[in-house]
């Protein structure tokens, strides 16, 4: 396994690009991404469990439904959500692909992200789609990623070179996330391409048991989005025998993909609206999964936690709060807790109890811009590990006049 560079545009025979179409007002910044195969391509995808859903998500759904894709449409800027012509317009992005690509319509992924609510204008996209065609590169990853982004500050791109039955395979990815993400399904949105032949069966029972310990463990600020969705196309030009089942190739495919999520996890909840801190939370010694991971998402989902861990004050009590009220069966009197950065470890608590430690360490490891959470339940060999960020001033300017 080797990470690489190239974004979407890693694997064999994926292009991608990204325009300023005039859906945001801001001309510096790019509003409209599409990605395309060369060829028809296996495909899946996971959504948004909030019951009210974007439009794209249902066309997308639809599309998808016979197991195949070929190109992915996004703006960003709207998230084209509770529009009475949602579907009418989704639709139409759709068929505009069509008709300057070729891919046929219903091969056509289609996502939005943006303000809620507000009407989505047909017209600039279809405007803007002659320059995005033309600007369709096997270098264009980065361009699709800026296109994406909203209130992100980094684009989000990773990919991996691994091999199957003597063939070079790559998988890589694009997404955007910054703020309503939490679990579940917190997915943001996920693009994911691969040259690896895998059957579209397969290839869903890859995303679909991924996501349960990547983008489902994964909390910015408590809000899941109307929009959220995740899909991967697979076209197959590597060449491999094609993976109908489970086995060795199979579960080398899963390690892959896992890399990719994991790895955009980690910038997601890096880049969490106005956030200055990653928080990973890893929990060990429990007596099942479950309860491993109903710990870890309730501590990086703790607002006085983020809150503390954004003043940099080793407040260990709050984890103990957040896992008191998790909902798990665990024993408090067992539990231990660190903090660790790139500045050390510190013990801050053992079974269940403070012990005493140095102020003025802990804070120097809590200055650093990642902090590890460590929690041993100490009753079993179960383990797992959940994403977030800090709580800051600038999360609340951000989104007190998002919209205006």
């Amino acid at each position: 396994m080797k990470v690489i560079t190239g974004g979407v545009c890693a694997a064999k025979g994926f292009k991608a690009y990204g325009v300023h179409c005039g859906i945001r007002k801001n001309r510096t910044k790019r509003d409209l991404a599409l990605i395309v195969s060369d060829k028809r391509a296996t495909a899946a995808a996971v959504y948004t469990t909030n019951l009210v859903k974007g439009a794209p998500l249902t066309v997308t759904k639809e599309h998808i439904s016979d197991g195949y894709a070929q190109a992915v449409i996004c703006n960003s800027g709207n998230a084209n959500t509770c529009n009475a012509n949602g579907i009418e317009i989704a639709c139409q992005m759709s068929e505009l692909v069509s008709k300057t690509t070729g891919v046929k319509a219903e091969d056509v992924v289609v996502a939005s992200t943006g303000v809620i609510g507000q009407p989505l204008d047909i017209t600039p996209i279809e405007s803007g789609l002659p320059q995005l065609v033309n600007g369709l590169s096997y270098e264009g990853s980065g361009e699709a990623a800026e296109a994406i982004m909203t209130t992100d500050t980094i684009k989000k791109e990773v990919a991996v070179e691994f091999q199957i039955g003597g063939k070079v395979c790559k998988i890589g990815g694009i997404a955007k996330g910054s703020g309503m993400i939490h679990p579940n399904m917190a997915t943001m949105l996920v693009f994911i391409t691969t040259d690896t032949a895998i059957s579209s069966k397969m290839l869903q029972k890859a995303l679909s048991g991924d996501i349960q310990n990547t983008f489902n463990m994964l909390s910015i600020d408590g809000d899941t989005s109307t929009n959220d969705m995740v899909t991967v196309l697979a076209n197959g030009l590597a060449e491999n025998e094609e993976i109908c089942d489970e086995g060795e190739d199979f579960n080398t495919f899963m390690k892959a993909l896992n890399t990719v999520t994991v790895t955009l996890c980690r910038m997601i909840a890096g880049d969490g609206e106005g956030a200055t801190k990653l928080l990973e939370c890893k929990v060990s010694g429990a007596e099942d999964l479950n309860t491993a991971k109903t710990v870890a998402k309730s501590v990086v989902c703790s607002s006085l936690l983020k809150a503390a861990m954004f003043g940099a004050d080793a407040n260990w009590g709050r984890v103990l709060c957040a896992i008191g009220y998790s909902g798990a069966d665990v024993d408090v009197n067992k539990i231990d807790v660190s903090f660790v950065s790139n500045k050390g470890e510190i013990l801050v608590c053992k079974d269940g109890a403070g012990v005493e430690f140095s102020e003025e360490k802990a804070k120097e490891i809590l200055l650093e811009k990642e902090i590890e959470i460590k929690v041993s339940l100490g009753e079993g060999e179960y383990c797992s590990t959940a994403w977030g960020c800090d709580l800051t001033y600038d999360y609340v300017k951000i989104n007190g006049d998002y919209r205006t």
